[in-house]
């Protein structure tokens, strides 16, 4: 069985994963440090706490991406506005059951909501 047979995520949340900056161990382990997931983790603790040490960076460096993007104009008020309609809407996905058969539906709304936002 691999370790991500028993994911803490659904089908939704994982595609996402899958196209940002993270991989889903990331994310569990932001999860956990922050208290927001219970998991229990089967690598060493000197592999746990290098991907601490990964996922602190990435965050690290996605926050100054933030700042330097919205600082140089690039990333516009409204789109932080659609990021964050865009956020709360996954918080409630993250959260429920979809329908298989609408997981792909979702998933490509989110994708030419995004993509309208990056047009350049």
């Amino acid at each position: 069985m691999s370790e991500f047979d028993q994911s803490n995520f659904n089908n939704i949340i994982r595609k996402i994963i899958k196209k940002s900056l993270f991989t889903e161990r990331q994310i569990e382990i932001i999860l956990n440090q922050k208290d927001l997931l219970d998991s229990k983790f089967t690598i060493t603790k000197g592999a746990y706490y290098r991907q601490v040490s990964q996922s602190r960076e990435k965050l690290i460096a996605l926050f100054y991406s933030i700042i330097l993007l919205r600082g140089l104009g690039i990333l516009l008020p409204d789109d932080i506005d659609v990021i964050s309609k865009l956020s709360e809407q996954i918080s409630v996905i993250s959260d429920s059951d979809v329908f298989p058969e609408r997981e792909d539906d979702v998933i490509g709304v989110i994708d030419r909501v995004i993509r309208q936002a990056c047009n350049m």
